[in-house]
């Protein structure tokens, strides 16, 4: 009777084993393969978040990663509320990831409050440098990595491809974020290139939404033909609203994203920050191999996308020559 009875609790116990082996074995797995987190201050609903996003699975593809079978991503997104960003990048140090992706200044800045020890890769930054993020480029130190968006003679080729566009500007109005630690690089060498150009530059500094209207306000006090609009993330959040009021005064409109030209703006060129993404999963597997972020040096962009707006054009009475139509990467009918 009493075999009887152990074998019948060994039958009942055996499927509830049978269950429970494949659960452990998964749990086990999960724990083994290692985790990225990803810091951005944008939202899911921003129409960057989802292109960078892909940019950067596309690069561990390329790299043999498969999500969920060799690693898995945690992501953050800060609604575009900075001041969440310090909290969800703890929330990343909590659950121990292997290595934090960052997208702009102030997510890394987050994530190095965070964290001393788990290894940042930065995906785009202006100027990592200049921002107290890395000691130099060639040698980071610490654990940040990644790489800048910092192009000296990025607003000159904006300036000449202006010039190309409307050759009779002769004034235009440079407008950035003064909080922006990358900012007073980047008027410096456009100051440079506005000189070698014999242009004149009218430099406007805006941090908020009613800064933006003032600075619009002093280009047409100061008759501006054309504004360029620097890289900044405040900046490239109000987007539309820089670009609605570049149409109001009939300014022609450069930037360094290509969302500004696809809210309305003329023109952009800038380093492709997809390609960015897809190359930081380069300095992820890096890592996870066993390389310091001190000893991985901040990489600089080699690819660049050129963005016409033709309705912009129209709506200005500009023609866009052939010689550029034909070197753009998007043309917006």
């Amino acid at each position: 009777m009493h075999a009887t009875a152990v074998i019948a609790a060994l039958l009942v116990l055996l499927p509830v084993a049978v269950l429970l082996v494949p659960l452990a074995a998964e749990a086990q797995h999960a724990a083994t393969i290692p985790r990225i987190g990803l810091l951005f201050p944008t939202s899911l609903s921003d129409p960057r978040t989802p292109r960078f996003l892909e940019a950067f699975r596309q690069g561990l593809r390329e790299l043999g990663y498969a999500e969920g079978q060799n690693i898995a991503i945690e992501s953050r997104f800060a609604e575009g509320k900075w001041d969440q960003l310090p909290s969800l990048a703890a929330e990343l140090v909590r659950l121990k990831v292997e290595v934090i992706v960052t997208y702009t200044t102030p997510a890394t800045q987050a994530a190095k409050q965070a964290t001393g020890t788990i290894p940042i890769v930065v995906a785009a930054v202006i100027d990592p440098v200049a921002a107290g993020l890395v000691a130099s480029l060639a040698h980071p130190g610490g654990n940040i990595t990644g790489l800048s968006q910092m192009v000296p003679e990025l607003v000159g080729k904006q300036l000449e491809i202006l010039k190309e566009v409307a050759p009779k500007i002769s004034r235009v109005a440079l407008l950035g974020n003064p909080a922006n630690a990358g900012n007073a690089s980047q008027v410096r060498h456009a100051q440079n290139a506005a000189r070698a150009l014999g242009m004149r530059l009218q430099s406007l500094e805006a941090r908020d939404p009613r800064e933006i209207e003032s600075a619009f306000a002093a280009m047409t006090t100061e008759r501006a033909g054309a504004v360029i609009v620097l890289i900044d993330s405040t900046l490239i959040d109000h987007r539309k609203r820089i670009a609605d009021l570049a149409a109001r005064r009939r300014l022609p409109m450069v930037s360094g994203t290509i969302e500004t030209a696809e809210t309305g703006g003329l023109m952009a060129y800038g380093p492709s920050v997809r390609d960015m993404f897809r190359r930081a999963a380069t300095h992820v597997d890096k890592i996870l191999k066993g390389a310091k972020p001190a000893d991985l040096p901040i990489e600089q962009p080699t690819k660049f996308d050129l963005v016409i707006n033709l309705r912009t054009a129209k709506a200005l009475g500009l023609t866009i020559p052939q010689s550029v139509l034909l070197r753009a990467d998007q043309v917006i009918q």
